[in-house]
């Protein structure tokens, strides 16, 4: 008899919970999942109980045999889980507008994972991430903790080398939405090609070939940026500016979406700003988006993930949390796209440092595909980027305004000198409550 699974979800009051749901109802004949556990804290309390309710229906009209409880302790969440998934902001979404007024009224990008609000993003996160492994280690120590908290990659790096936890794995929506947006561009199925995944969150490369080994990348380059394209966007929320195509022939690799930031720089700003000054930010939207999507959530009759959810700019985000758990406990060796140690699979970054790459994932975690080095082209921002990621770990680690001022000047999408050193005061003057280290 299959052991019963318990899991935890952090954060369980985010209007990304149906799908998680939806996916393990899904899964339901290989995952024998006798318990969710919804956690929130008090200001999401009452988002948790609609979101809760509504996880109930689905259960129910599922017919799966399957607990779910709600609650605001951690602690008596976490005993005795098998795995942990974390979806939290800290801060609220009243956080994220901060994270992109303050930029955009500076004349900087302001962006969720980018830029200023990017740094600030994980200053907050992560010494709450590493809270919950402290629990972890005390409560579930057999645990896998699946985090698609963002920013994923410095999450799961400051797990990795501050939490001394290695059971964890980082997840990003955006290499899983270019997997089936792009075989449809080619007019194949996701199952027909392989894509092979090299970065880390938010600024990856990937290349990708059919069952043959025939090499598609320059096609795929073509029909998404060349002449002929659609200008099809692979995510919701990022802008579908165009790249200079000869750039991006010339990297031999497919960008990401986020990639627009950093080579498209003043278009992507001037967008912003344009619409910043005429709708307020991205996060505001979001805020619209998500009030809308917990009215529906309040039917009563509701009892399956809405359409509406899509616009959310998450999509597939928690379907694939809940594959990455369905392979790691039936040993499945699904390929995936996600954050790993990287352990010499890029040897262009440290072996410690978190990456994002394509892996098997086995009954003991993530098994890498071997990628190597990149060319000069890619090369110097990955490491510029890397660096800055260090940086801002160890400010959110230790506090020390220095250090954070160097990732700041590190960051290109942030002036630099002394309007680099406003942005950051002030975002730290309204972050305030949840920075205490910054006050020593």
């Amino acid at each position: 008899m299959s052991k019963k699974l318990k899991i935890v979800t952090i954060g369980g009051g985010s209007s990304y919970t149906p799908e998680l749901i939806e996916g393990f109802i899904n899964r339901h004949k290989e995952l024998p999942i006798s318990e969710i556990w919804l956690v929130d804290i008090l200001e999401g309390k009452e988002k948790l109980e609609i979101v809760g309710a509504m996880a109930k229906r689905m259960v129910k009209a599922a017919g799966i045999n399957c607990s779910i409880h709600l609650t605001l302790d951690r602690k008596e969440a976490l005993k005795g889980a098998d795995f942990v998934t974390t979806q939290l902001r800290v801060g609220l979404l009243d956080a994220r507008i901060l994270d992109e007024r303050i930029p955009l009224s500076h004349g900087m990008i302001g962006q969720e994972t980018n830029g200023a609000g990017g740094i600030f993003k994980a200053l907050r996160t992560i010494p709450v991430i590493l809270d919950i492994v402290a629990d972890m280690k005390a409560l579930c120590p057999e645990a896998w903790l699946i985090n698609f908290t963002n920013p994923a990659g410095m999450v799961t790096e400051a797990v990795l080398q501050y939490g001394d936890w290695d059971k964890v794995i980082g997840l990003c929506n955006i290499p899983v939405n270019a997997v089936f947006e792009e075989a449809d561009m080619l007019g194949r199925k996701p199952q027909e090609l392989f894509f092979k995944f090299a970065g880390i969150n938010h600024l990856h490369w990937h290349t990708v070939v059919d069952q043959k080994g025939n090499d598609l990348t320059k096609e795929l380059i073509d029909v998404q940026f060349g002449k002929e394209s659609d200008g099809r966007s692979i995510v919701a929320n990022i802008s579908n500016n165009s790249y200079l195509y000869k750039q991006v022939e010339n990297l031999q690799m497919v960008p990401c979406p986020y990639h627009r930031y950093y080579y498209m720089t003043d278009a992507m700003l001037d967008e912003e700003l344009a619409g910043f000054n005429k709708n307020g930010t991205r996060a505001e939207k979001v805020k619209q988006i998500e009030t809308e999507l917990f009215e529906l959530y309040k039917d009563p009759t509701l009892d399956y993930k809405p359409q509406q959810l899509a616009e959310r700019g998450g999509a597939r985000y928690s379907d694939a949390a809940c594959e990455i758990i369905n392979a790691i406990y039936n040993d499945k060796r699904t390929i995936m796209t996600v954050s790993t140690r990287n352990n010499g699979t890029i040897t262009d970054l440290p072996p410690e440092s978190a990456v994002e790459v394509t892996c098997l994932i086995t009954g003991d975690g993530p098994l890498p595909f071997n990628f190597g080095s990149f060319q000069p082209q890619i090369r110097g921002l990955l490491q510029l980027m890397k660096a800055m990621e260090e940086l801002t770990i160890k400010a959110a680690i230790t506090g020390d305004r220095g250090t954070l001022l160097q990732a700041f000047t590190a960051n290109p999408l942030i002036t630099s000198g002394n309007s680099a050193e406003l942005v950051m005061e002030e975002l730290l003057a309204a972050h305030k409550p949840y920075l205490p280290k910054f006050d020593a």
